[in-house]
């Protein structure tokens, strides 16, 4: 694998641009994971909303460069990749899993430069001081992809092709990797508003776990569980989309109210 220096535009995708839109909803991919994810949640949200989605390298698009190395690269590059982008725009943070990290780690930075976003939604991950170290990132091929498919994120057949397998593992392996080694700063504050979400069928963060969270931030705290397990988001895309536009006080398309 190649080592590039990426430009700032490369860490953000626009699934259906939105020039006029007046918020950015920023989305951060799981460990794995990529922007397109996200790409769904594009047309459920209201025409003053853009979705962009952020792309780790190391996969897709970006498969040729060298996956990040600790979260302090990480986000202090998405952080800098949003100055950048930002054009007076409103910024909500939405990142699940290792993603919700990385969406507080970028939201601390934004802070620090003045720039902080609205609102912050972290989605199934353990709040800091209660995250856990691990070792999946030590495990061969066949143990990695175990994980992938026990906690049901990534389609089987992607994990079957071994040609597939070759591209997909290094990223996965890179980002448990920098995740499972990453210890945040317990006494960081956000100053920003918080919610974070979980599903109460999740062991990989519970809801005990997740009401953590609270701890991180000064601002407005709340906390809500859906049904389903780590990758509860999934199959209710529309939900969760209307449940982080309700925290952030913006309306939920006509077409697409929160479900009872």
């Amino acid at each position: 694998m190649t080592t590039t220096v990426p430009s700032v535009s490369s860490w953000l995708r626009r699934p259906l641009p939105r020039p006029a839109a007046r918020t950015s909803l920023v989305c951060f991919p799981h460990a794995g994971g990529a922007a397109a994810f996200y790409t769904p949640w594009a047309r459920l949200l209201p025409p003053d909303v853009e979705l962009l989605a952020v792309q780790y390298p190391g996969r897709q698009d970006r498969v040729g460069e060298a996956p990040a190395g600790t979260m302090d690269e990480l986000a202090g590059a998405v952080a800098e990749a949003l100055r950048v982008d930002r054009a007076g725009r409103e910024l909500v943070l939405f990142g699940h899993s290792m993603g919700a990290s990385v969406a507080w780690e970028t939201a601390l930075r934004l802070e620090g430069s003045g720039l902080g976003p609205r609102h912050v939604v972290v989605s199934g991950r353990p709040g800091p001081g209660r995250q856990r170290p691990g070792t999946v990132h030590r495990r061969d091929d066949d143990g990695l992809a175990a994980e992938l498919r026990r906690l049901g994120g990534t389609h089987g057949d992607l994990l079957d092709d071994p040609e597939v397998r070759a591209l997909l593992l290094p990223a996965v392996r890179a980002d448990y990797r920098l995740i499972e080694t990453y210890r945040p700063d317990t006494a960081a504050r956000l100053r920003c508003p918080l919610t974070a979400v979980t599903g109460d069928r999740d062991e990989e963060a519970t809801e005990a776990e997740v009401a953590v969270w609270r701890t991180a931030t000064d601002g407005p705290f709340t906390g809500l569980v859906l049904p389903g397990g780590h990758f509860y988001l999934v199959a209710q895309a529309e939900r969760v989309v209307a449940a982080v536009l309700g925290a952030c006080g913006a309306p939920a398309p006509s077409a697409h109210p929160v479900l009872p």
